[in-house]
């Protein structure tokens, strides 16, 4: 005689992980709160997923919390432009100030819309 067997939760007394929110897309424009510099999101993290050196490296006054949305943005300043990973909480919504200059936001985005960049249609999902 076959039997299913039981299944037994073995993590009655844990309780489910909070995955955080993120506040901003892909495609959106954002400014530092802190360093003058602007950029496009094109990939988001649910949490701190960079190495430990990274971080350590941040001055400890300065050290975002790990448990937050941290986002992949083609930056740009008056200087340059280059690839930077922000926390959500030194990030605000800065689309109204228009398009960003990065070189390499051709190979992701389209057409710039209004107050966003739009996703090449190949790469959604």
């Amino acid at each position: 005689m076959n039997k299913t067997p039981e299944i037994q939760n073995s993590s009655r007394d844990s309780s489910p992980t909070e995955i955080p929110v993120a506040n901003f897309a892909i495609g959106q424009v954002v400014k530092h709160r802190l360093f003058e510099f602007r950029g496009v999101i094109y990939d988001v993290d649910p949490i701190y997923s960079n190495d430990d050196a990274w971080y350590e490296s941040i001055p400890k006054e300065l050290r975002p919390k790990k448990d937050q949305p941290f986002y992949h943005l083609f930056a740009e300043n008056h200087e340059s432009s280059y690839i930077a990973y922000v926390s959500q909480q030194n990030l605000v919504a800065d689309g109204a100030s228009g398009p960003i200059n990065h070189p390499q936001i051709k190979n992701i985005f389209d057409d710039w819309m209004d107050d966003h960049y739009k996703l090449q249609d190949k790469l959604r999902n």
